[in-house]
């Protein structure tokens, strides 16, 4: 299956599992502290997290031979930390399982796939440029950390765009290793102990409480956060996702994984947009394999349970929010290109990126969803009905 594997696929698939796990791991952290759950209930977690995105992530990619790739629903981590306060672990699994069967539903039904085929190519393309500003952002607000990683990064990064364009991104990221090893800028604490995390199985309880308080908003952010962005992301990089079978594998995903604490999985946007992009391959019908390198080591770093997560966490937050800036920069300058091509949808392009950048949120519902709405409306608005 993964014949004709390049270097670009192996660093584009270890960026994404890189940015995957340092973005958010310590939310999921937080939300089983709540739970208070025992260490082996939570080394449980992270393997059912690991695997849950690395299988669906290899099922997806091979089947359908594109950059397809899944995640853990990341608003949903920062739900349940609000959420689960006073909340039994039998009482959130059984939450997660309701989830997971409407996110299922969703897929079979396919409702969802037919609203995202309404979304015009340059709304699209505009929102998910605003998704990602805030990462080519992040590059120069990480010079006031440390300014000389930051800055021989980007002198690299010219670098290799100058002379050796397909190795910027791996060259970019092999000096910023090497000159944080050699500045001892890693963290270091207590030593790692690396054995296979078990499943730890939980009864699901099933209460209205957990069911309102809980699955229904989880179904919610995951859709209209994590799904809609996913959905765009391939969109934007010329692909035509299967989209009710991608939703469904993420719902069975969760169905079968929720008890072991895979509380939700979802389409991703930003670890996608890495393996779907220029940098993953220059040939788009060969970036699945970068998508298929990051299903793997999530695997391997489900069944190496939380000793390994820790190591995602030692890592300087200027490397990661750095290399994760160069290597989106590509895909955020084709986004806003593509949404300003044309003079006529510019208006509402511009409101749909503004109010993505915005960070907008209320009722449960993200700003990518507000933008979508938001720049809609202003296209409804500003072009002009043919007559006649």
């Amino acid at each position: 299956m993964m014949s004709g594997l390049k270097l670009s696929h192996l660093v584009s698939g270890s960026i994404a599992v890189l940015l995957g796990y340092t973005s958010s791991v310590a939310i999921i952290f937080q939300a089983i502290d709540v739970l208070g759950v025992p260490q082996a209930v939570a080394n449980s977690w992270m393997l059912a997290l690991g695997l849950g995105m690395g299988l669906s992530t290899l099922i997806l990619t091979l089947r359908f031979k594109m950059p397809i790739l899944t995640a853990w629903s990341t608003p949903g981590a920062a739900l349940l930390v609000l959420s689960l306060d006073g909340v039994s672990a039998p009482e959130a699994i059984g939450a997660f399982l309701v989830c997971g069967a409407l996110l299922t539903l969703t897929g079979v039904t396919g409702w969802f796939e037919r609203i995202a085929h309404l979304i015009p190519d340059a709304i699209g393309n505009a929102m998910l440029a605003g998704i990602l500003f805030r990462f080519g952002l992040g590059v120069f607000s990480s010079m006031e950390e440390n300014l000389p990683l930051v800055a021989l990064m980007c002198a690299t990064y010219l670098a290799g765009r100058r002379f050796f364009a397909r190795f910027a991104i791996p060259s970019v990221l092999a000096v910023g290793i090497l000159y944080c090893a050699a500045t001892g800028a890693f963290a270091t604490g207590a030593p790692f102990t690396f054995e296979l995390a078990r499943p730890v199985f939980t009864m699901p309880e099933f209460t209205l409480s957990a069911l309102i308080g809980i699955a229904l908003p989880l179904y919610i952010v995951t859709m209209s956060s994590q799904n809609m962005p996913g959905v765009v992301t391939l969109k934007s990089a010329g692909y035509q996702p299967p989209v009710s079978s991608a939703i469904t594998v993420t719902g069975l995903t969760t169905l079968i994984l929720a008890p072991f604490g895979g509380y939700a999985f979802n389409l991703a946007a930003i670890t996608a947009a890495i393996c779907a992009g220029p940098e993953a391959d220059e040939n788009p019908a060969t970036r699945w394999k970068a998508a298929a390198v990051t299903g793997v080591l999530y695997c391997v770093t489900g069944l190496l349970g939380a000793a390994v997560i820790a190591l995602f966490l030692i890592a300087p937050k200027a490397l990661v929010v750095t290399i994760a800036g160069l290597a989106l920069l590509n895909t955020i300058a084709g986004g806003l290109s593509a949404a300003l091509h044309d003079p006529k949808d510019r208006d509402a392009a511009l409101v749909t990126f503004m109010t993505t950048v915005s960070g907008l949120s209320f009722m449960s519902i993200g700003a990518p969803v507000w933008a979508l709405l938001f720049g809609g409306l202003t296209s409804l608005v500003l072009t002009p009905r043919k007559t006649g």
